[in-house]
């Protein structure tokens, strides 16, 4: 077995979404609704940030969320620039 070289947070990240939205792609083509699949998503990701982090660091990593929603952090126009 050869090992990795190891990968950047960046590319990681980028691995990750592309894993997350050919899951969510299938999902949908399955007849899952996209209400669902948000809010399944979000309940995993806040759980697993509380299972890593802890309830307090996961309840002050949320408390930044509604300001960055607002400012259009989420937006899919704003996620393309």
């Amino acid at each position: 077995m050869h090992a990795r070289e190891p990968i950047s947070d960046r590319d990681q990240k980028r691995v990750a979404l592309s894993y997350l939205q050919e899951a969510w792609a299938e999902a949908r083509h399955e007849g899952v609704d996209d209400d669902c699949l948000a809010q399944t998503c979000l309940f995993t990701a806040l759980a697993e940030f509380v299972s890593t982090y802890g309830e307090e660091a996961a309840a002050i990593f949320t408390d930044g969320l509604s300001s960055r929603i607002r400012n259009g952090e989420f937006s899919i126009e704003q996620s393309r620039q």
